[in-house]
C-alpha cells in the first residue's frame, strides 16, 4: 500500500505536499481547487517543491495514490433537478416593500453592507433553527442560533446585533433581503432601531417561491449543509459549535474571490470604514 506514495517522487518535499493535501481535504473539508487555489493566492507554492493543477490532483485522486484521501472525502456534487414543491403561501407585513423596489445598485454587488437573510431549518424532532445573514460583496456570513422558528426570534437576534455593531451597524447592514416566510414577518421591528430613532436597515422582500432572488444565500447555505447535513438537530449544537461553522465558512478560499476568503474581503472593507 505504502508503494503508492512514490508517484509522487520520493523527495520529502512531495511527501509535504501529500500530506498537506490530505490535511486540507479530510480536516478542513477544502476541495481540491481550493485547496491549490489558496496556495496560489497566500503566494505559497514555492513551499513545496511539486506544484500540479486540479485536474490532475483529481486524476491522482481518482486513481488512489494518496495513503488516506479517496474521492469519498471530497464535497459531494449533487446534479439532480431541483424539485420543487408547492407550500402554503405565507402573509408578509403590509409595511415590507417588495424586490422590485430594491436599488439595481444592489444587484452588482459593487457596494459593501446589503445582505441576504434565511433560515435553515433543523430535524423534525429539534425546536432550534439557524439565522444565515450573508454580504453580497463579500459573502462573509453571520449565523445565529434561534430558540425557535419565529419572527420574534429573527428580531431578538437582529437587536442583537445591532448592540454588538453599535453605530456601524447602520453602515455595515444597509439592507437585508429576505423570503416570503413568516419568520420574517415583523418588518417593522427589523427595521427600527434599539439605538434610536431612525430606522437601522431596509428590508426588502423576495417574491414567492423565488429563492433565486437570494442566490447568495442559496450558495452559502449548501457550505453550511457540509457541516449539518439535513435532519440536523440544532438543538445538540452549542454556540461554539455555530461560531465554528461560520468561521470555517468565512475562512474558506472562494473561487470568485480568486481563493481568498469571504473573511478576509469583509475585512478590507471594515477598514474602508473605520
Amino acid at each position: 500500500m505504502h508503494d503508492r506514495v512514490y508517484l509522487f517522487s520520493i523527495d520529502p518535499n512531495d511527501i509535504a505536499f501529500a500530506n498537506y493535501i490530505e490535511d486540507k481535504i479530510i480536516n478542513d473539508d477544502y476541495s481540491p481547487a481550493a485547496v491549490l487555489g489558496e496556495l496560489k493566492a497566500q503566494g505559497r507554492e514555492g513551499e513545496f517543491k511539486t506544484s500540479i493543477c486540479t485536474t490532475t490532483l483529481y486524476s491522482y485522486i481518482d486513481k488512489g495514490i494518496f495513503l488516506r484521501l479517496t474521492n469519498k472525502d471530497l464535497p459531494v456534487k449533487k446534479n439532480k433537478k431541483r424539485k420543487y414543491k408547492k407550500v402554503q403561501k405565507q402573509a408578509r407585513a403590509a409595511a415590507g416593500d417588495s424586490i422590485e423596489k430594491r436599488p439595481e445598485k444592489i444587484d452588482k454587488r459593487a457596494e459593501f453592507g446589503h445582505w441576504e437573510m434565511d433560515s435553515v431549518i433543523g430535524g423534525k424532532r429539534g425546536k432550534n433553527t439557524l439565522l444565515v445573514l450573508t454580504e453580497r460583496k463579500t459573502r462573509d456570513e453571520i449565523i445565529f442560533k434561534l430558540p425557535d422558528h419565529t419572527a420574534g426570534a429573527v428580531v431578538n437576534a437582529l437587536d442583537r446585533l445591532e448592540r454588538k455593531w453599535g453605530e456601524m451597524f447602520k453602515n455595515v447592514f444597509k439592507t437585508i433581503t429576505v423570503d416570503n416566510g413568516s419568520e420574517f414577518a415583523y418588518c417593522e421591528e427589523l427595521e427600527r432601531s434599539t439605538l434610536g430613532e431612525e430606522k437601522r436597515t431596509k428590508v426588502y422582500y423576495c417574491h414567492p417561491y423565488s429563492s433565486w432572488e437570494r442566490g447568495t444565500n442559496e450558495v452559502t447555505n449548501k457550505m453550511v449543509r457540509r457541516k449539518v447535513p439535513k435532519g440536523t438537530n440544532f438543538d445538540d449544537k452549542t454556540d461554539e459549535d455555530i461560531e465554528a461553522i461560520e468561521g470555517w465558512i468565512n475562512s474558506y478560499p472562494r473561487k470568485i474571490h480568486g481563493y481568498h476568503s469571504a473573511g478576509e474581503l469583509f475585512a478590507e472593507e471594515l477598514e474602508k470604514l473605520a
